[in-house]
């Protein structure tokens, strides 16, 4: 089973973001309670994502670790309760082997780990699911990850790790065409480190896997423009805008309907240059 059987990535699409902690740094608590999520689930949905992504467990700066238990009693309801509903693809958002399988075994579709399968059994584990596996590049753990953020050259760094992760994939059975990759914009990175990943994203093409990006409402964009996180979508949507046109195939968005909009609008005028070469 390849991406394109749980999802066609043959146009760039939205991940729908659903935060079911107490302690999100855009969303916490708010769609914690099983009816909150399947209604923000099914907006998500008429709003066009393509995939649902559910996390359990905070990984915002300074988030405070959860065990399997607590994260399981956060997702599998949901994870059933949707599955019931729709077949639209669902992905876990957790680094714990026994989370991942239990997720799976509920009606997850794909795995998205923020620690690259590197947890105790989490890469055995996901090889024996065989399901599609996003991996994410961060420094340093959620708890401490913005403190000191240091690279001698953030893009070759982020790079290597990146392909190093996506070797060790396929050395545990993961085809390549199951991989994807999230460079981690804001997991242990300063505002200069984002920039400059930003700006050079199109080199992440030559890993020849999709590649999904996550900026929105981040903390790069009140570093830069001093904004709430309510009021930071316009440039949520010029981030996920710029990343479509520089090969980006997922874009993970709390603002689903905004995002689905741009992304449409620079899929197409991306598709009518590439026509006119």
């Amino acid at each position: 089973m390849n991406i394109k059987a749980v999802l066609d990535l043959s146009e760039p699409v939205v991940m729908g973001i659903l935060n079911v902690t107490p302690d999100s740094f855009s969303d916490g608590g708010r769609y914690s309670r099983l009816e909150t999520a399947l209604s923000h689930t099914r907006k998500m949905i008429s709003e066009g994502a393509s995939i649902i992504d559910i996390g359990g467990e905070s990984t915002r700066p300074g988030a405070t670790a959860v065990t399997a238990d607590e994260e399981l009693e956060r997702v599998i309801p949901v994870i059933e309760s949707i599955r019931k509903e729709t077949a639209i693809p669902i992905s876990i958002d957790s680094s714990k082997a026994r989370v991942l399988r239990e997720a799976v075994g509920a009606g997850a579709n794909i795995i998205n780990d923020v620690r690259a399968l590197q947890q105790e059994n989490a890469l055995q584990t996901a090889a024996e699911l065989d399901v599609p596996v996003c991996l994410m590049h961060m420094q340093g753990q959620p708890r401490e990850m913005q403190q000191t953020p240091t690279y001698q050259n953030v893009l070759s760094e982020v790079l290597v790790f990146l392909k190093m992760r996506l070797a060790a994939c396929q050395q545990a059975g993961i085809s390549q065409d199951k991989i994807i990759i999230d460079p981690g914009f804001g997991f242990g990175k300063k505002l200069e480190h984002n920039l400059q990943l930003f700006n050079h994203l199109a080199e992440f093409k030559s890993m020849d896997v999709p590649i999904m990006i996550g900026v929105s409402r981040k903390s790069m964009i009140n570093t830069l423009l001093d904004l709430p996180v309510e009021e930071r979508l316009a440039a949520s949507l010029a981030m996920a805008g710029l990343a479509v046109w520089l090969g980006a195939s997922i874009i993970r968005a709390h603002d689903v309907e905004q995002t689905v909009h741009a992304v449409k609008m620079i899929s197409a005028i991306k598709k009518a240059n590439k026509n006119d070469e």
